[in-house]
């Protein structure tokens, strides 16, 4: 057996217990980072009974659906939900458009003052959001879009992080792809939507990922602007209410069905959304 091979088998044996040890980490990361959510789900099958049980029973003897039934019962789950849809949908849609023409302008336009704006942009995601609360609700209500849904959109239509990440990634667009596309008579419009978009789907994706998980699981903002309006509350929001009722094990299952019903879409999107959100890192590091 020749050195050369002999260091190849030595080397791969030696590789092998880091891999084993480096797989049973992310095992369990993954095992922990999932718990909540396992536990969650499953005591949400649970009867009263079965909640209150000490040591606590991990999985459920028979699946009960009884749980989801209530949560209709006691908040107007549909209605939540449609107003959860309409906040997060719209909201990333406006992120999505105003992200890409933004991160355009910075990449591709040559302007004074173009680094000295984009800048100030990158400056405002240090801001934390509780700082912002007041003169926003101040703006909202001299607009007249207090107490409805539109109060909770607007201000939310642009984001510095999307326009700092399409910038990112519209910069590494061929411009001789721009230049034959205005050879061609296409506006920028045109340009931005047909050209530069579909060059960019992965960080697309992903910034739609982020825009809707977070608005919909956003709690203060709408708190603050809806004001008591319950039937337009989101399902967040509708959530707190069964609070109430969580004041023993007796209603556990309730709550946590409740939670189950909330997490779903954003599951839904992330599992959807997952490969174009792995190739928007993959991208990335290769670019970097």
């Amino acid at each position: 057996m020749s050195s050369v091979r002999k260091g190849r088998l030595f080397r791969a044996s030696k590789a092998r217990p880091l891999d084993a040890l480096l797989l049973g980490g992310i095992v369990l990361v993954a095992v922990v980072s999932a718990f909540p959510l396992i536990w969650m789900v499953l005591s949400s099958f649970k009867t009263p009974a079965e909640s209150m049980q000490v040591p606590p029973v991990w999985i459920p003897e028979s699946v009960n659906f009884q749980a989801y039934g209530e949560v209709a019962s006691v908040i107007n789950a549909g209605r939540s939900f449609w107003n959860s849809a309409v906040i997060a949908t719209t909201t990333t849609l406006g992120i999505l458009i105003t992200s890409l023409m933004a991160g355009y302008a910075f990449a591709k336009y040559r302007f004074r003052g173009r680094d000295l704006l984009f800048a100030a942009v990158i400056a405002t995601m240090f801001l934390p959001p509780i700082v912002t609360l007041i003169p926003l609700y101040r703006l909202v209500g001299s607009i007249g879009l207090n107490a409805s849904l539109a109060g909770v959109i607007v201000p939310n239509l642009a984001n510095a992080f999307g326009v700092f990440l399409m910038r990112q990634f519209i910069a590494g667009v061929p411009d001789d792809l721009i230049d034959a596309a205005r050879v061609d008579g296409a506006s920028e419009l045109r340009i931005v939507f047909t050209v530069v978009a579909p060059a960019v789907v992965p960080a697309i994706a992903a910034l739609a990922l982020f825009a809707f998980v977070y608005h919909w699981n956003t709690y203060l903002w709408p708190l603050t602007v809806l004001q008591g309006q319950v039937d337009s509350y989101p399902i967040v929001l509708s959530l707190s209410r069964l609070l109430s009722y969580n004041r023993g094990a007796m209603n556990t299952g309730l709550v946590m069905a409740g939670a189950t019903m909330a997490v779903l879409p954003p599951l839904v999107m992330f599992l959807l959304l997952q490969r174009f959100f792995v190739d928007s890192i993959v991208s990335s590091g290769v670019k970097g």
